[in-house]
């Protein structure tokens, strides 16, 4: 994979340049891109500088994501070929950092449930995950250093398990979604993918204009860390409990202490909820698409349009009060631990590539707007990640005891 801290630390030491890094992503993406199908388009004439922090860094933008240089398809056929005029928030905030937004990546349809034709960069017959597919297989498969995606439910974590990558959703609202197609606007959140923690973490210092949040500026310390099983989410996978044994194993051997954490019942009862939320306000968000346009919309998101027209204000209403007190409960259980550790995903990614996966493991921190980390855990086969939860706002806590785990994996 391309790490962004890697390519910067190059550019610095005067050994390659901005354009050299961007025609790497560029000469990977010719490369790999025809088995990953992971790229919608590219920018023909990049604009690359030499100056900022984020100079040569090469950044994959989510096809809900506008961007004036390239068109924003949402994944659907009903805004084929559409031009924003101008770029959102946080292309621009990347720009403003001498990034290079070089190319558009998958998503599914709105950023719903249902595929893209998008492959997992590790063994093409698995599913790379979704709804930020192409965002987690460029950077998989070592065509990009960095890119975006967006979480709803899971779309940002559980493709980044899928695809052995490294990603964050930060804390509600920390990244700008000015200028992003809305799904929930009380759940919608970007996140970024990178080859590692590192790369991640550096790279929303930078963005959000917050230092301390790199891991440079967070010690984690002596972490106490809470096992969290999510009984209520089902059970996972072999595999996925393999791999939160083996990152268990890992903080220990890194000087943590790991307790086992029961979620409290109100947590439960909010992740029962969760749909109810994004439905509901899903139903809004896209109710001229599915006025006007519900014969094309894709199979899953239509019947789930169809059943969010019978949810009713008290439902809804109901449904933000258990997810209002959840949050209160869960930052009375951050006074007593640093972080949770859970899985990111029920198991390795599929084999099929006619579903995005279960993002059961992810829902409930999405609801919460607390800031969660895929790390890879390395083993055999097809990949599988760990997340680390932080209390809201502590994002640079959730990077550090992550990348705490991930070197102990590592090592």
């Amino acid at each position: 994979m391309l790490s962004l801290v890697d390519l910067r630390a190059r550019i610095e030491a005067g050994t390659l340049t901005p354009e050299g890094a961007v025609r790497l992503s560029q000469e990977a993406i010719l490369a790999r891109d025809p088995v990953v199908r992971a790229v919608v388009c590219t920018d023909a004439a990049p604009a690359v500088t030499d100056r900022g922090p984020l100079a040569g860094i090469a950044v994959g933008v989510k096809d809900i994501i506008d961007t004036a240089a390239m068109p924003t398809q949402m994944g659907s056929p009903i805004y084929a070929g559409w031009q924003p005029r101008a770029d959102a928030a946080i292309v621009m905030r990347l720009k403003g950092l001498g990034a290079v937004a070089l190319a558009k990546t998958t998503t599914s349809p709105f950023a719903g449930i249902d595929p893209t034709g998008t492959t997992n960069p590790h063994d093409p017959g698995h599913t790379p995950g979704g709804s930020s597919a192409g965002s987690a297989v460029a950077v998989g498969a070592g065509m990009l250093p960095l890119a975006l995606g967006t979480q709803t439910g899971g779309s940002v974590i559980r493709p980044a398990s899928f695809c052995g990558c490294a990603a964050i959703k930060p804390s509600f609202r920390l990244l700008p979604t000015v200028g992003v197609k809305t799904f929930s606007w009380a759940l919608d959140t970007l996140g970024l993918f990178g080859a590692g923690v590192r790369d991640v973490a550096h790279a929303l210092a930078l963005i959000a204009g917050r230092p301390a949040i790199e891991l440079g500026g967070v010690s984690p310390g002596t972490p106490r860390i809470g096992l969290a099983r999510q009984d209520f989410a089902d059970a996972p996978e072999p595999a996925a409990q393999a791999a939160l044994d083996r990152a268990r194993q890992a903080a220990e051997r890194a000087g943590a202490v790991v307790v086992d954490c029961a979620l409290p019942p109100e947590l439960a009862a909010a992740f029962h909820v969760h749909a109810t939320i994004q439905d509901f306000e899903a139903r809004q968000a896209l109710a001229w698409e599915y006025a006007d346009h519900r014969g094309a919309l894709p199979e899953r998101l239509g019947r789930q349009l169809d059943d969010a027209q019978g949810l009713d204000a008290a439902a809804y209403d109901e449904a933000r009060r258990r997810a209002h007190r959840a949050r209160r409960v869960l930052k009375t259980l951050f006074s007593d631990l640093d972080a949770l550790l859970t899985f990111s995903a029920p198991g390795p990614a599929p084999r099929t590539l006619a579903s995005t996966g279960d993002a059961r493991f992810n829902r409930l921190w999405t609801l919460m707007g607390v800031p969660c980390v895929n790390v890879p855990v390395p083993g055999d086969g097809l990949p599988v990640g760990v997340q680390v939860i932080a209390r809201f706002g502590d994002d640079g806590r959730a990077l550090a005891v992550a990348a705490m785990i991930e070197g102990a994996l590592q090592r």
